[in-house]
């Protein structure tokens, strides 16, 4: 009977002890590699960054293509724009010109 109480004295602090550094090890194994762990974090500051890029180009390229109708709608018109745009339009080529032909 005595014995049996030390087990039971020495076993059941034994599990809870188990236990709860299985519970402290699922939580941190979590946070280092869940859905929203350290892992997760870096990727999506990877993606931030990479996303942030993209947009100043795209503004950039806005920009310019915003100069441009602002010179195509002035009152007085670019006329290397204005050149440009009646040789796309009408399919003209200046004696100038090089033109390079990709198959």
């Amino acid at each position: 009977m005595v014995v049996r109480r030390r087990v039971r004295m020495v076993v059941l602090p034994l599990g809870l002890w188990t236990l709860s550094a299985l519970v402290v090890g699922y939580f941190v194994w979590q946070a280092e590699s869940g859905n929203r762990g350290l892992e997760a974090k870096k990727a999506l500051k990877i993606r931030a960054y990479v996303l942030s890029q993209e947009l100043a180009t795209v503004k950039a390229e806005r920009a310019i293509w915003e100069h441009r109708v602002t010179l195509l709608k002035s009152d007085q018109i670019d006329r290397d724009l204005l050149e440009e745009r009646a040789r796309i339009v009408l399919g003209r080529v200046h004696a100038n010109d090089v033109v390079i032909i990709t198959p």
